[in-house]
């Protein structure tokens, strides 16, 4: 009997459904991933927003995760209508390469388990559980499309239902937990409002030290900072729309203020200090913008040995 031969519509649904679900795979474990590393910062360190790599993430599963389970059902309606779909080399080929990376993707977990702990690493919460994600999906995936060669789901549809069901469900789990650990879209936009206003303050600070510089002295209002020649055009809050708040507290020492959305996250609480960046009487020397939500302002003091008038320096 001749072998049943691949058609162009078998090639792109096998084609369509592996890329999908490679693609959705590393999703899944890179979400997982970016929720360990909030759950257990690392303190050595510096830590992101979290919510810039999950949106994508969370966009890319929304959409595999569909697709996927779409061409699979498709190409099980083929193989149920006409048996011999089972032998095509497509669907040989993909089922083995699958399984292959899948089983390789399990040996080198365990090798990275076993090397870091006789190398005498500090087997951290973090480190094992990403270990024990990838051995978990790796794991899954393996005895699916073994099972699968093995011809198990053709002979038992209905478990092969139930399991594109978990899958959507496990799927959107993930998806709905991340909104609860890392948050929503809406508290996404107000940390990157939060990031912006943070460099503007950043800018307006080193233009107030170069007016100093030039000056010596600061100016009575944040206004007098804008230069057409230069081409600098005081910024405002990108959110309301008004200026930031500016105090001349000495001649050499101001206070900027802005309203933040919520508390500063992307520095590891390690590393935390009191909202106010500069202890009273320390001189400006450094930019640390730590702030909880709400109105927070930052003391600065120029220091001239660092920042010396410019006529000292002709």
């Amino acid at each position: 009997m001749d072998k049943p031969k691949a058609t162009p519509k078998d090639f792109f649904l096998w084609a369509g459904a592996m890329l999908a679900l490679y693609a959705g795979v590393v999703a899944f474990i890179a979400l997982i991933f970016d929720y360990i590393n909030y759950t257990f910062p690392n303190s050595l360190n510096y830590y992101g927003d979290p919510y810039a790599s999950a949106a994508y993430e969370m966009a890319a599963l929304i959409v595999l995760a569909p697709v996927f389970l779409i061409l699979m059902r498709a190409i099980r309606r083929d193989i149920a209508r006409d048996s011999s779909r089972q032998d095509i080399w497509v669907r040989r080929w993909a089922l083995y390469l699958t399984v292959f990376v899948a089983g390789a993707t399990i040996v080198i977990d365990l090798i990275t388990l076993i090397y870091t702990f006789l190398s005498g690493e500090d087997l951290t919460a973090r480190f094992l559980l990403k270990v024990l994600v990838v051995l978990l999906v790796a794991g899954a995936g393996f005895l699916h499309f073994y099972s699968d060669i093995k011809g198990y789901w053709v002979r038992e549809p209905q478990k092969a239902k139930m399991v594109n069901w978990g899958v959507a469900v496990v799927v959107i789990a993930t998806i709905i937990s991340g909104f609860f650990i890392i948050g929503t879209p809406g508290d996404a936009r107000g940390y990157r409002l939060d990031e912006q206003k943070v460099s503007d303050l950043q800018t307006i600070q080193w233009q107030l030290v170069n007016f100093w510089q030039q000056k010596e002295v600061l100016p009575a209002s944040l206004t007098e900072l804008n230069d057409p020649i230069s081409g600098f055009i005081l910024p405002v809050d990108p959110e309301t729309g008004e200026p930031y708040r500016y105090e001349r507290t000495s001649n050499s020492s101001f206070r900027l203020c802005a309203t933040f959305n919520a508390e500063d996250r992307y520095i590891e609480p390690t590393y935390s200090r009191p909202v106010t960046a500069i202890p009273e009487g320390e001189k400006y020397g450094g930019d640390t913008w730590e702030h909880t939500a709400g109105e927070v302002c930052f003391d600065r003091t120029i220091d001239p040995e660092r920042y010396p008038p410019y006529r000292l320096t002709r």
